[in-house]
Parts: structure tokens; sequence; C-alpha cells
């Protein structure tokens, strides 16, 4: 009984394998005709932009009416806009179908060969599983980006406020010397104000999120929660949504914690 079981939870084993790879074969080839449809549509449009006013008047006239009427042109433009936007909706979903039926099958054939109690019994609990680790991976990308964006402003006003005491302690030589050494260090970003940009930015990201100025941390997730859910690629069909989400993504991010008491310390 025990030689059956082990041997049927090896056959899983090797089947969850094939599986895993057969995904991750279908995943890389839609990836690349992603990759490929959006290198050309960029291509594309970039030659749209060097012909300028010709390719204009050449689409507005008898050659326009031609390519409107030409089917295979309607096909190949509708594909080039529907291909990215099904492409990476479709790697989504097989990125999910690939973890809940290896990781189920994997934890049977564990549970068959050594005994191991399995912790998820369905494929809906797997399925949550996969939503809690994709969740707090995109938490843990944010945190990131939040602490990212706190060092560099924190980075800017501290080259700001050396300069501002130099300035202040150096005349002469001196002075032209610190200033030719940090122009070298920081490209010159350390003798510019930094409020000035860091407040323009701040008020863009509110406004981006539809808050006040002086919205707290909470009003500030609140608004991002809902702008997030409103242009989510996945519910909003518009073309420039992902464009849009992304926005909202940045504004979020620099809206941190830490952003929004500067905001406040120079706004007094």
């Amino acid at each position: 009984m025990d030689f059956i079981k082990i041997l049927a939870g090896k056959t899983l084993y090797y089947i969850a394998t094939g599986i895993s790879i057969i995904f991750d074969g279908i995943i890389f080839i839609i990836n690349l005709i992603v990759e490929l449809t959006v290198s050309l549509l960029r291509g594309f449009v970039g030659l749209l932009s060097l012909g300028g006013c010709l390719l204009l008047l050449l689409f507005a006239g008898p050659l326009g009416l031609v390519l409107l009427l030409n089917p295979i042109f309607l096909i190949t433009i509708a594909l080039f806009i529907i291909i990215p936007i099904l492409g990476t909706k479709s790697v989504s979903y097989l990125r999910y179908l690939k973890y809940v039926v290896t990781q189920y099958l994997f934890d049977l054939s564990a549970y068959l060969i050594e005994g191991k109690k399995d912790r998820y019994k369905t494929f809906s609990e797997y399925g949550s599983k996969y939503r809690r680790m994709e969740e707090e991976s995109f938490r843990q990308a944010q945190r990131e980006r939040q602490e990212r964006i706190q060092r560099e402003w924190e980075e800017r006003f501290r080259r700001w406020a050396e300069f501002q005491n130099q300035q202040r302690s150096h005349t002469g030589q001196e002075y032209t010397w610190w200033y030719g050494q940090n122009q070298q260090y920081g490209n010159g970003q350390g003798f510019i104000n930094p409020s000035i940009e860091f407040k323009n930015k701040y008020e863009e990201s509110c406004d981006l999120l539809g808050i006040p100025y002086n919205a707290d941390k909470y009003q500030v997730k609140l608004a991002y929660r809902k702008k997030a859910k409103e242009f989510h690629p996945d519910v909003n069909k518009s073309p420039d949504a992902t464009s849009m989400f992304q926005k909202i993504n940045d504004a979020y991010d620099f809206l941190n914690d830490g952003n929004i008491e500067r905001y406040k310390a120079i706004s007094k």
C-alpha cells in the first residue's frame, strides 16, 4: 500500500513539473508576442511622428480611404491594440493557474510520498493564498519605492543645507573650490533649492488623487484606493488606463508619511 502511495506521489510530482514547464513555455511565448507587438507599435508611432504632416496628408487622401476599406489593415490595427491588453491579462491569469494547479499537485505528492498533511485542500484556498502573496509582493514593492523616494529627497535637502552652510562660511577661493567639488559630486543639483520642485510635485500628486494639499495619510490612502480601483487596467478598458494607473501609483508613492510632514514644514 505504501509503495503504491509513493509511486502515485512521484507520478504526481513529475506531472506537476511537466505542467509547470508547459505553463512557463506558454507564458514566455505570450510575453514575447506582446513585447514584439508593443515594439512594432512604438516604431510605427515614431514613424508617424517623423513623417508629420506629410503622412497626415497621405492618410487624409485616397490612400487613407483605401486603407480604411482594407479589412487586412483594419484587422492589423485591431490586433496591435488588442494583443498588448489581452496578452498582459492572459499572462497574469496563466501565472495564477500555474501556481494553483502545480502547488496543489506538489503538496498532494508530498502528502503521498512523505505523509505531510497539505494545508490547503481546495483549489480556491490555493487561489486565495496566491492572491495574498501577490498583494503582499505589491505592498512590499510599494514600500521599497516609497523608501527610495524618501531617501532621494532627504539627500537633495541635505546637499542644499550643506550648500547654504558653506555659502555663509566660505568666500573667495575656498568657496570657488567647494562649489567646483560639489558641482562634480551632485551634477549641480545641490545648488537648486529643492523646496520649490518638491512642493510642485507634492501638489501635482494631490491633484491627481483629488485630495486637498493638507490631506493626512488616511485621506491619501482612501483616495489612492478609489483612484486605483477606477483606473486599474483589469477594470478600466480605456487606452490610457495603464498609464493613468501608473501615475496614480507614483503619486501615492510620493505622498508618503515623511513627505507629508516635509510639505507641512515647508508650507508654514
